[in-house]
């Protein structure tokens, strides 16, 4: 066999190769690649004729990024002692929080099946999905948990309003936009009917929030929270976790009072 007829064996064995492998590894490449419209996008739910949600949060409740204090999932303190560095208490807040705790959660408004609110929702399991409805510019966030409790961010431009105009509620009134791959969302206008996490964090009615929500992969969306209420802590302090993507629908949860 001539050199010529050698070097051509060898190239049309490496097409073959590379024909071969590239269709497991695009598919898997392809399954890792955040989902996208069209127009470039990200896109927070499912893509077509898909199924999922998002669920399975990595953090089990509210603590200030870098802080590393020990929890159960319920959010109760392993030492007490730790309180003090869960988030820049005032001091009101601080006795307010420590009580909960000593008091194990005796008066949490979710035991009587009151909405948990914003961000305690964005921590509890349940699954959770993002609807981007692109003709009125506006995002539902649709939790399974809290008995299907849902928000809205709009998306179309609009200024937050004056706060003493809002009707209070448990998710507040929320504005947002993409900046780049990334969802970000400001919320005011909270009543102060549910607890701020599962572990006891309290607010006021002057709660700020700023969301920043992405999709690095298929697999996972990242939230962000910074949390600015003066009435209730010295400055601004921010929070974040992971979410994992659930084969399937959201599973069907209701409330039940569990008082006797």
């Amino acid at each position: 066999m001539t050199i010529r007829k050698l070097v051509g064996a060898a190239a049309a064995v490496a097409t073959l190769a590379v024909m071969a492998l590239p269709a497991a590894s695009q598919a898997s490449e392809k399954a890792a690649a955040t989902p996208r419209y069209p127009d470039g996008v990200v896109r927070f739910d499912r893509m077509p004729n898909e199924k999922g949600y998002w669920d399975n949060p990595t953090a089990v409740s509210l603590v200030e990024e870098g802080v590393r204090v020990e929890m159960d999932k319920n959010g109760k303190l392993r030492n007490l002692a730790d309180a003090k560095k869960v988030a820049p208490f005032q001091p009101w807040a601080l006795a307010l929080y420590e009580y909960r705790q000593k008091n194990n959660f005796a008066d949490d408004p979710m035991k009587v099946c009151i909405g948990p609110g914003n961000p305690r929702m964005m921590h509890t399991p349940g699954g959770l999905r993002i609807i981007q409805d692109r003709n009125y510019e506006r995002a539902y966030l649709l939790f399974g948990a809290g008995n299907h409790g849902w928000r809205t961010i709009y998306m179309d431009g609009r200024e937050p309003p004056n706060p003493e105009e809002v009707t209070l509620t448990f998710y507040g009134l929320s504005v947002g936009k993409m900046q780049g791959d990334a969802l970000v969302a400001e919320s005011i206008g909270f009543n102060t009917r549910f607890w701020f996490s599962n572990g006891g964090l309290p607010h006021t009615e002057a709660l700020h929030l700023t969301e920043r929500i992405t999709r690095p992969s298929h697999d996972v969306l990242h939230y962000e929270v910074t949390i600015n209420d003066p009435r209730t802590y010295t400055r601004p302090w921010k929070a974040s976790w992971d979410f994992h993507w659930v084969s399937g629908d959201v599973p069907t949860q209701f409330c039940e009072d569990g008082r006797k």
